[in-house]
């Protein structure tokens, strides 16, 4: 009996990990906060809805994910320990659950409105069946990973108004590029980890000089697009004062990556720089508009 109560208690442990908590988590964070911004009639059964469909739609891509790139995650030391990777889990466990997930996500997304469902489908199928192979046969993948990993706004704010508006595409242009300077920071560190799972980076295939040149790039539409929300409704000087502060220091940050000694040590601390970065720029956006 309490051999099958570790068991059971291990495949949930594993079911739970798969489920990446910490991105599912953010991805709802700014889906409530577009939903919020866009100031429309607050409705607690479509909103049940929406977090809950949110919630299952993502993780069911992770999960996913990690069923299509099991062979690869063996091969890098940040996916070993990954259930499936390390043979705690089998495929066809892993397989049901994704699939649950899905198909209890989409009426919940459904009683939202059409929108919010055409928006998830959209974002689960890009993550799973464009982004995911295209890892091991082009950089670009990166960007085709980003634009479904940046739809949660749009779900968010076409939830509270049934339409996509300009501080939704806004918020979408946000977290395509803070994406984009996150994850090229994190391959230029790891490139050797990608290499041998055969995942075609930047830094890997056109080297660091050029994922750098791209980081600083897409740190500098990271700027102007965060700061182009001062020009909505939804935005005010508080967040404004804030976002130029943070962007401008972030940008700065980037350019570090062009002294010759730069290197690992500079994608990391730049990496960190972004995880510091996206909660206090969410921070500002929240106060401004609960205070100000």
């Amino acid at each position: 009996m309490t051999a099958d109560r570790g068991a059971v208690g291990t495949l949930l442990t594993d079911l739970g990990s798969m489920t990446k908590p910490s991105i599912t988590g953010l991805n709802l964070v700014v889906t409530l906060g577009a939903y919020a911004l866009a100031d429309g009639a607050w409705n607690v059964g479509q909103l049940l809805a929406l977090c809950g469909g949110t919630l299952l739609i993502v993780a069911s891509a992770g999960v996913m994910n990690m069923v299509l790139e099991r062979e690869g995650d063996r091969l890098m030391a940040r996916t070993a320990s990954r259930p499936l990777a390390r043979g705690s889990m089998g495929v066809p466990v892993a397989l049901a659950f994704a699939v649950a997930m899905a198909f209890v996500a989409l009426p919940m997304l459904a009683a939202v409105n059409s929108l919010v469902l055409g928006l998830g489908l959209f974002a689960w199928f890009a993550y799973v069946f464009l982004y995911t192979p295209l890892k091991r046969v082009h950089p670009v993948a990166l960007l085709v990973g980003a634009v479904p990993g940046a739809v949660p706004p749009l779900m968010g704010w076409a939830a509270a108004t049934g339409t996509i508006e300009l501080p939704g595409v806004l918020l979408f242009a946000m977290l395509v590029a803070w994406q984009m300077a996150h994850f090229l920071a994190i391959a230029i560190y790891r490139k050797d980890d990608y290499a041998r799972a055969g995942i075609k980076t930047v830094a890997a295939v056109r080297g660091d000089r050029v994922a750098v040149i791209e980081a600083v790039l897409w740190t500098a539409a990271l700027l102007v697009s965060s700061l182009a929300l001062v020009a909505t409704p939804v935005a005010g000087w508080f967040y404004g004062v804030c976002a130029a502060g943070l962007g401008g220091g972030y940008l700065l940050r980037s350019l570090g990556g062009f002294h010759p000694d730069a290197g690992v040590a500079w994608a990391r601390r730049f990496f960190l720089g972004s995880v510091i970065y996206l909660p206090l720029l969410l921070m500002a956006l929240t106060l401004d508009a609960a205070l100000f």
